[in-house]
């Protein structure tokens, strides 16, 4: 069975999916106390609703983004709030974190289910608001704002991402493998929001299970609708499940340079995010607990689990057993993830996964000069020059790399990845860019 791919560049590495691919998804008691950072969402920090001391239920509002593009966060679970102060954070090194501790004795929330399609497109979208639902493959981007295109964009198709082409991360699989109905359901949900009627589920070959379980899916649902819905096997390359590779794969659309996926009719959501969006529309359930991948040789008991948002990684090591020469930790895939160095950092709304890597899994050399080689360029999926960017960044020249379209760069690692001088060409990007804003 052939594939559709993205034309330019991209890379094949090493999977090492087959350490969680064949778990279920299992769910992690709730710990005894969770941080909830105020920042994890593309846009501005929520501000806090709640105070010091004042006890909260599992799925209350705790920060609200007023006026700023953002996304609202709620209790994970139910308890006292301990502390409103700075804690680590994933990526930003430390943020503003409401700190709740857990109330033993209180029961798990039950959440009563009705019929979405009883409601309005408005009704539906405002519900998606209300649960504080962000991208959950990516940078957290805030799904209501994603669900609102410009009246002056003519989008007529809904991508579905179940690329998970990042190694070691299965946690879209997962779902899609147990969650079939539901995530079709999500599918309706959001064409009914977008009122259009094509959507394509993209799915690479090497999860055949997956694409047999969501054809199926789709089959029993949407035969006897007026919706244009299939499932499309795409080629195993990374980065595949990047936005304009998919949309390129899966329509032979190309987004223009500094634009956005509507400029060219096109909605793309994560598989996660779909589940999300189900679940918040039938139960109006706020996105506080998510299906995230603990894996790498490093950690003695890989599994893909459900856990509550504001769980620290030092929980969930202790819950899996513990690690054994662990050398590297990392929020998010090999690829495009950011190195932990500490176990007190929570799980977040967009973690997809956490990698515990052990000393042959991972390298920590020194990286050397640039020997001209061409691969990055050979290897980059957006066709730019990532060994200019680095010369330059290494010269003190960051600020003059936008020539080499360098805000095209969306930090993939494909050239990182080739390199044979092991030169850290996606650090040279991200500090390239900082200096360019810096310079105005």
């Amino acid at each position: 069975m052939a594939g559709s791919t993205f034309p330019k560049g991209g890379v094949h590495p090493e999977e090492h999916k087959e350490l969680t691919e064949h778990l279920a998804i299992e769910e992690m008691p709730a710990p005894g106390q969770v941080v909830l950072p105020l920042s994890m969402h593309f846009g501005a920090a929520a501000k806090p609703v709640v105070k010091k001391k004042q006890q909260v239920q599992e799925g209350e509002v705790l920060a609200i983004v007023e006026k700023a593009l953002g996304a609202s966060i709620h209790s994970s679970v139910t308890g006292v709030v301990k502390s409103i102060e700075p804690r680590p954070h994933p990526t930003m090194v430390r943020c503003d974190a409401v700190v709740i501790e857990r109330d033993p004795s209180a029961p798990a929330r039950q959440y009563e289910t009705e019929d979405w399609r009883k409601l309005s497109r408005e009704q539906l979208l405002a519900r998606v608001k209300e649960a504080g639902l962000v991208g959950l493959g990516g940078a957290g981007f805030p799904t209501h704002v994603k669900l609102s295109p410009p009246p002056t964009a003519k989008v007529d198709t809904l991508i579905l991402n179940g690329a998970e082409c990042e190694p070691y991360l299965t946690t879209d699989h997962r779902i899609m493998l147990e969650y079939p109905g539901k995530i079709v359901q999500g599918a309706k949900i959001i064409l009914k929001i977008l009122g259009i009627k094509q959507c394509i589920l993209g799915i690479e070959l090497n999860k055949p299970d997956a694409i047999n379980v969501m054809n199926k899916a789709v089959q029993e649902s949407f035969g006897d609708e007026d919706l244009n819905v299939r499932v499309q096997g795409m080629e195993v390359k990374y980065p595949q499940g990047s936005e304009k590779q998919l949309i390129y794969s899966l329509t032979n659309r190309a987004v223009p340079g500094g634009g956005l996926p509507f400029d060219v009719g096109v909605i793309v959501q994560n598989i996660s995010t779909t589940l999300a969006v189900f679940e918040a529309a039938i139960m109006s359930k706020p996105l506080y607990e998510k299906v995230v991948t603990f894996s790498g040789r490093a950690i003695n008991r890989p599994a893909n689990l459900k856990v509550k948002v504001g769980t620290l990684l030092s929980d969930v090591v202790n819950y899996l057993g513990g690690t054994r020469d662990l050398l590297k930790i990392v929020s998010g895939g090999p690829m495009m993830g950011f190195a932990i160095s500490d176990l007190e950092v929570p799980i977040v709304k967009a973690t997809s996964g956490v990698l515990f890597l052990n000393s042959k899994e991972t390298d920590v050399g020194e990286y050397g000069p640039c020997i001209h080689c061409g691969g990055c360029m050979e290897a980059c999926p957006m066709g730019l020059s990532p060994m200019e960017v680095g010369i330059y960044v290494e010269a003190g020249k960051g600020h003059l790399t936008e020539k080499y379209g360098v805000f095209e760069c969306f930090e993939c690692g494909c050239c990182g990845y080739v390199c044979p001088a092991r030169r850290p060409l996606v650090q040279f990007a991200r500090l390239a860019k900082i200096q360019i804003k810096k310079h105005g």
